[in-house]
C-alpha cells in the first residue's frame, strides 16, 4: 500500500513586487521519509518553506498538511508539523531547559514530561540544564530539533540543518534523522550539499531558480544521468577502435566526465563510455574474438551533481 501523504504541495507560485520568485512547484512528502529539497542558495528553497509554514502567503497553488489547507485552516495545519527555518532561534542566556519551557508555554499541554522525552530524543540529557552560550553549535542543532518536536509533529521541517557543523557533528545530525525517520516521522530537508542529501534522503526535488526540476528516489534521479562504463585494454588502440565502432557506445573525454580521478589514478589508458549496461557482455566477447585482452570493466555510477549540473547546464552548487 501507498504510504499516507503528509504534505502535499500543488502548482505553487509566488511573485514579490510583481516579479515571479516561485513556478508551478508541485511535490510530495510521505509518512516516514526523509525527503530532500535539493538546489543552490537562491534558488527559492527558503521562499518555499515560508510559505509551507505560513510565514508568507503563496499567490496561487494549495499546500495540505495531514489533509488541512494551509491557507484556509492554518492552525489545524501548522499542528502538525515542527520547524527550523534557517538557524534555530534560542535564547543563549537561559538554559537548554528553560529554552524549552518557554516554548512550550506557547503550545497546548506540553508539561515537564514531554520536555524530558525530547531531551531524550535529542540526547541532551547531560547538558539541558546549562547555559545555551556554552553549547556548541551542533548542540544547539539538537536544541532547536528539541523545541520542534515538543507539539509531537508529524512533519519535521530542517532548512539547511548542517549549515556550519563539522563533519562529527554532521554524521551525528544524520543519524538522528534517520533515527526519527525510522520511528515514523517525516522529515523534509532543504539543502544545498548534494553529498548529504544523498547520503540522508529517501526522495529528492531538485529546484533551480524557483522551479522543481525533478522528484525521485535517489536512485532513479542518479539513474537518469546515465552509468559511465570504465574500459582498460592490454592493446589501448585496438581496444578504442573496438569502442569506437560500437554505435550505442559513446566515448567520453576526459574533460567531459566528472568522475572522481582518485578513481581512475591507478587505471593506464582508461576509457570511459557511456553505454546500455546490457551491452558489456556482448564487448567483452568480441574483444575476446578479436584477441584483444580486456583487463578490466567497471560501471562507475554518477552522482546527484552530475545529475543537477546536466539539468541546469552547469549552474554551481556546493
Amino acid at each position: 500500500m501507498p504510504a499516507e501523504t503528509v504534505l502535499n504541495v500543488r502548482g505553487l507560485k509566488k511573485k514579490i513586487r510583481g516579479k515571479p520568485i516561485i513556478h508551478d512547484v508541485s511535490f510530495d512528502v510521505r509518512a516516514g521519509e526523509i525527503f530532500g529539497f535539493l538546489g543552490p542558495n537562491g534558488s527559492g528553497k527558503t521562499t518555499t518553506i515560508r510559505m509551507l509554514v505560513d510565514l508568507i502567503k503563496p499567490t496561487a497553488g494549495e499546500i495540505t498538511i495531514c489533509g488541512y489547507d494551509v491557507n484556509r485552516d492554518p492552525e489545524q495545519a501548522l499542528r502538525h508539523i515542527g520547524c527550523i527555518v534557517e538557524n534555530p532561534e534560542v535564547y543563549t542566556y537561559m538554559t537548554g531547559w528553560e529554552n524549552l519551557e518557554h516554548f512550550a508555554r506557547m503550545q497546548r499541554d506540553i508539561g515537564s514530561e514531554r520536555i524530558r522525552e525530547v531531551v531524550d530524543i535529542v540526547r541532551l540529557e547531560q547538558r539541558i540544564h546549562d547555559k545555551v552560550k556554552t553549547y556548541s553549535l551542533g548542540m544547539r542543532q539538537r536544541l532547536g530539533i528539541a523545541q520542534a518536536l515538543l507539539g509531537r509533529p508529524k512533519l519535521l521541517i530542517l532548512d539547511e540543518p548542517t549549515n556550519g557543523l563539522d563533519p562529527k557533528g554532521i554524521k551525528e545530525l544524520r543519524e538522528f534523522i534517520r533515527m526519527l525517520a525510522n520511528e515514523g516521522m517525516s522529515l523534509f530537508i532543504s539543502s544545498h550539499l548534494l553529498s548529504e542529501i544523498q547520503l540522508m534522503c529517501d526522495r529528492v526535488a531538485i529546484i533551480s531558480s524557483g522551479r522543481v526540476l525533478a522528484v525521485g528516489t535517489v536512485d532513479e534521479l542518479v539513474e537518469q544521468a546515465g552509468s559511465y562504463v570504465v574500459w582498460q585494454f592490454d592493446q589501448p588502440e585496438e581496444g578504442r577502435m573496438l569502442l569506437a565502432g560500437e554505435a550505442d557506445v559513446r566515448l567520453i573525454e576526459s574533460d567531459e566526465h566528472r568522475i572522481d580521478e582518485g578513481l581512475l589514478a591507478n587505471l593506464d589508458h582508461p576509457f570511459i563510455t557511456m553505454m546500455p549496461a546490457e551491452r558489456i557482455p556482448v564487448l567483452v566477447e568480441k574483444a575476446v574474438r578479436a584477441n584483444i585482452g580486456v583487463l578490466s570493466v567497471q560501471r562507475i555510477a554518477p552522482t546527484l551533481e552530475e545529475l543537477f549540473l546536466k539539468m541546469t547546464e552547469g549552474e554551481s552548487i556546493g
